[in-house]
């Protein structure tokens, strides 16, 4: 078995954390492991893969993030409703996994206070959630381990009906037997968090390459030997040398599976999946957890920056579903929902600024919703080239622990021993209000962004303005400072940053 030896935990950290887009260079080199998919599931694998002393390469056809991983809710969910089936297993990953990330990425992490008004309706009931609070800061009393005073979650606890209106003013007092209130962890901009994971595992030795697209593999005596490539900018094939190979692709994971040796179904039944933003200010700093009266969903309201946040709506869907718009049939049924759960809300239609939607593995027996399991498909053991491997993950939020699971079906259960490479300072990007305040010739800015640009593999505006900032998510709110950022990366010549 060729694995390599553990990382020198007395090594000095690289100088940088590029993510560099060399195609030609990276294609010049061997490697331990490829991962082809550059969502959350494929970052935090080349993240884990690279700590331990891998070289490992990651291949993104489009932008990194810029699917599903893109539109998350940004709610890192500690598993609170998995009590609800004693699904514990579930549960405690959840609990350690939203400790890692706000841990890691303090800067990135807020604590999120989350509110449930109770009707008295099923599970929905105070007594019920008394006990099912109780039972959480119990199991989940290792929490707040290596956290700041400042990040620490408190335990929940149920409140009154007069407590409740007046955290939340649009409760619907007339049926409300009272709350829960629980703690959570919240990313204000989840593809942030992503590229700073691809800069941790750049810092740690790995790479990453945005808008190079997998298209097939070398094969050799049965096993994988590479994976050839288009580099989609610059039309340019590419082999890359590899033993191991996992497929991280998400929604098109079955697609890529196809391609790369044979469709396996069960990697992803998509569901449609969207959140939506709204031209609404918020009530409360509260996430406020409803469901409709007449209906077995649950729906957050959460704030974002002076704006409202709805999700998660799922809906059948196959992958050729068109990208949903604020007029689409769903948007408006997820509207009416949202309206008989808090008829105090009275949302608008006009309010709708952006479908935030993916696509997710369905769950096995109902098509509109989320799977709550991953599949590790090891297509070796099932007739298809050794070292290939194949990943669908449900849940952002548990997307580390899979990548750790993930290596121990490449390496037969003894993957490399994590090293201590430190995670580099945050970049600092500029904020909207510099970029407002900036002229359009402002020298200095401009040059602070090319160099953050080439950092950071942008290749497109978007890639700026959605995936390395949030500059571009409310679109009229900040329309002003996209059009200065566009005009001041427009000098930058596309070559430079493709290659």
């Amino acid at each position: 078995m060729d694995v390599p030896d553990p990382p020198d935990p007395d090594a000095a950290p690289p100088e940088a954390s590029l993510i560099e887009r060399r195609p030609t260079v990276a294609a010049d080199d061997d490697y331990d492991l490829v991962v082809i998919g550059g969502g959350i599931h494929g970052a935090c694998l080349v993240l884990e893969a690279a700590r331990r002393g891998l070289a490992t390469l990651l291949l993104e056809r489009d932008d990194f993030g810029g699917a599903t991983s893109w539109n998350s809710l940004r709610i890192l969910h500690g598993g609170l409703r998995y009590l609800q089936t004693l699904d514990l297993s579930r549960y405690h990953e959840s609990v350690a996994e939203r400790r890692w990330f706000m841990r890691h990425f303090p800067e990135q992490v807020e604590r999120l206070s989350c509110l449930m008004p109770l009707h008295g309706d099923g599970l929905r009931r105070p007594s019920v959630f008394a006990a099912a609070l109780v039972l959480d800061d119990l199991l989940s009393r290792h929490r707040n381990d290596g956290l700041g005073r400042e990040a620490h979650l408190d335990a929940g606890r149920t409140l009154t009906p007069r407590e409740t209106v007046e955290l939340f003013p649009e409760a619907d007092s007339a049926r409300l037997l009272g709350a829960a209130l629980w703690h959570d962890a919240f990313m204000p901009h989840a593809p942030r968090m992503l590229i700073e994971i691809l800069r941790w595992a750049a810092a740690a030795g790995g790479r990453a390459l945005n808008y190079v697209e997998a298209t097939g593999l070398s094969i050799g005596g049965g096993r994988v030997a590479g994976v050839t490539a288009i580099d989609r900018e610059s039309g340019r094939a590419h082999e890359f040398r590899t033993r191991r190979v996992v497929n991280c692709a998400g929604p098109w994971s079955r697609e890529v599976s196809a391609r790369l040796d044979r469709e396996i179904p069960e990697l992803c039944r998509p569901t449609l999946a969207f959140n939506l933003l709204l031209d609404r200010q918020p009530s409360t700093e509260l996430a406020i957890a409803i469901s409709p009266p007449t209906q077995d969903r649950s729906y957050f309201l959460v704030p974002w920056r002076g704006r409202l946040m709805a999700g998660t709506y799922h809906e059948a869907c196959e992958m050729d579903r068109a990208e949903p718009t604020a007029d689409d049939p769903a948007v408006r049924t997820f509207l009416r929902e949202l309206g008989a759960a808090v008829p105090a809300l009275e949302l608008e239609h006009a309010e709708v600024l952006r479908v935030l939607w993916g696509r997710l593995p369905a769950h096995p027996d109902d098509p509109e919703a989320a799977a709550v399991r991953p599949v590790v498909h090891d297509h070796g053991r099932h007739g298809g080239p050794l070292g290939l491997v194949s990943v669908s993950g449900p849940k952002y939020t548990t997307a580390r622990a899979l990548a750790e699971a993930t290596l121990r079906v490449l390496y037969a259960g003894e993957p490399p021993p994590p090293g201590t490479t430190p995670r580099p300072e945050p970049a600092r990007w500029p904020t909207a209000d510099e970029i407002d305040r900036a002229g359009a010739a402002d020298a200095e800015l401009a040059e602070r962004l090319r160099q953050l640009a080439r950092a950071e593999s942008v290749v497109q505006p978007d890639d700026l303005l959605l995936r390395r900032t949030d500059l571009g998510l409310d679109p009229t709110a900040l329309e002003g400072a996209c059009r200065k950022v566009t005009q001041l990366l427009s000098v930058v010549p596309t070559e430079e940053l493709s290659e």
